[in-house]
Formats: structure tokens, sequence, C-alpha cells
């Protein structure tokens, strides 16, 4: 006896659905329009910037897209089993790098955060990028232009 709790997938496609008519005959019935995706409000916890510390409370919106840009610069690529290949940043990787001429440490870090950074599907672009090494500190500082808004952000590595 099969356990009525117990769903098998059928292979069928989710966007459609079935009726069956009184005689067994199956109508197919198209139901995309009334389950488009809706543009979700982004939730993230939030963060004070200077001490990397939770303040206790959410934000939602363009603070919390920029919550999510801090914690993915902040986050090493490839280092965690639990994050995708294509959240965090290499910017690690510029450690030690001081001997280099300035222009290609500034054009890696550019790279490095737009390919961080446009894995957020709110995200649309950075701009006004800033790089510079402060006592040692590689500092890059950019707007950051989402589909709430622009916000300037920064991130010392």
């Amino acid at each position: 006896m099969a356990d009525e709790n117990v769903q098998i997938w059928d292979g069928i496609d989710q966007e459609e659905e079935f009726d069956f008519d009184e005689e067994g005959v199956v109508e197919s019935v198209d139901t995309t329009e009334a389950d488009e995706e809706e543009d979700v409000l982004p939730v993230e916890f939030g963060i004070d910037y200077d001490t990397g510390q939770l303040t206790g409370g959410k934000v939602t919106g363009l603070e919390a897209v920029k919550v999510w840009a801090w914690n993915a610069l902040k986050t090493p690529r490839y280092l965690y089993e639990q994050n995708t290949w294509g959240y965090g940043s290499e910017l690690e990787t510029l450690i030690g790098e001081a001997s280099m001429p300035m222009e290609y440490i500034e054009s890696e870090a550019k790279r490095m955060c737009e390919e961080c950074l446009t894995q957020n599907k709110y995200i649309e672009e950075i701009t006004e990028f800033d790089c510079m090494i402060v006592k040692g500190i590689l500092v890059c500082s950019f707007t950051i232009v989402t589909t709430f808004g622009e916000v300037e952000q920064s991130v010392a590595i």
C-alpha cells in the first residue's frame, strides 16, 4: 500500500496543471501568468560597518543590498563550502602585491568587486570606483547602482 503523504515527481513542468474532465480526458491549463514571480523586497540583518557586528535589527531594500554587498566583499571566494562559487570576493589575493603598479592593483580590485557584486540580481553596476593603499591596507570606495537607487560603499582589505 502506498503512503498517501509521499509525493513522487512525475516529470510534469511545474508551470502546467492538468484538469481531468468527467470522462478522464486531460486538458492542459497554462498557469504561467498567474504564477509570475513577483519581485521580493530583500531583507538582511543590520550591520555596524565599523565593527562588523550585527545591530539586532532587520533592514530592507537599499540598505539590505548594502549589507549583502558588504558581506560578499568581506567573504573570501571559494573558502567556505556553504557558499556558492559565485559568492564572495577575491580581494585578499591582492595582499602582498604592493610592489605591483597601482594601476594594476586598481584595475584588478575593480574587476574583483564587479564580479563579486553583480552576482546579486538587485545590483546593476558599480561606478565612481576609487582604490588606494593606506598604511598597507587596500581601501576600495565606489557607488553601487541598484534597482532601489544608489548607495556608497567602501571596503578595506
